[in-house]
């Protein structure tokens, strides 16, 4: 099964050999190596999504609802097979699984990935939408500590550009476009290491609070 753009099925070979080339290697990548789970997600073009629904809310960043997932550890060979029914879509890492993700300007997000490395403070995948946010992957369960961890860190009524997303969110991952605005990029690319063990979010929030409140004034 394909998906389709305004009525027109992108299921052509040449677009077959692209998505095992490229795509499928991704997915791979992120199913056997990193240990996540991908989720095919819709693609936009000109604003309009590839759900077909022209009222869609987010064109181009969600789920295709018809799609399965990839599960975390399959193979080249499986992610090949799966992928390729669904050529053209745009990978997406459900959220609240393998990681949580602190969302930031991507003004603020650069200049707290300095001062974190600096201080020597464990980090986990960062990315850097089109839209000009920055994405720091952390431990899961972030989303619900947040409201606690800003408030004993004297956070809390600040007004901070800084969000959570926890479980029942998703994210587009590189090399995918995010809404047909450009492609999402790794600020810090995942590792062995970080993938399976991001940190958690008090390790870093402070510093990524602190960042925000003083760009943001």
């Amino acid at each position: 099964m394909g998906f389709t753009i305004g009525g027109i099925r992108e299921m052509r070979s040449g677009a077959r050999r692209r998505v095992r080339t490229t795509e499928c290697t991704a997915v791979a990548e992120y199913t056997g190596l990193w240990g996540w789970d991908v989720v095919p997600g819709a693609r936009a073009v000109s604003g309009q999504c590839s759900c077909g629904d022209p009222a869609c809310p987010a064109p181009g960043a969600h789920p295709l609802s018809f799609a399965e997932p990839v599960p975390a550890g399959a193979g080249l060979d499986d992610a090949t097979k799966a992928w390729s029914e669904y050529p053209g879509a745009a990978l997406l890492l459900p959220v609240g699984r393998a990681f949580d993700v602190i969302e930031v300007a991507e003004a603020a997000g650069r200049r707290a990935l300095v001062r974190l490395e600096r201080m020597g403070l464990p980090l986990g995948p960062v990315c850097a939408t089109p839209t000009g946010r920055a994405r720091f992957f952390v431990a899961p369960g972030a989303a619900a500590e947040l409201p606690q961890l800003l408030y004993r860190m004297g956070w809390d009524d600040a007004d901070l550009d800084l969000h959570c997303l926890g479980p029942g969110t998703h994210v587009t991952a590189p090399p995918s476009d995010l809404g047909g605005l450009g492609p999402v990029r790794w600020l810090r690319p995942p590792t062995l290491d970080t993938a399976g063990a991001p940190p958690q979010a008090r390790l870093l929030l402070g510093t990524l609070a602190y960042i925000c409140h003083r760009t943001h004034f």
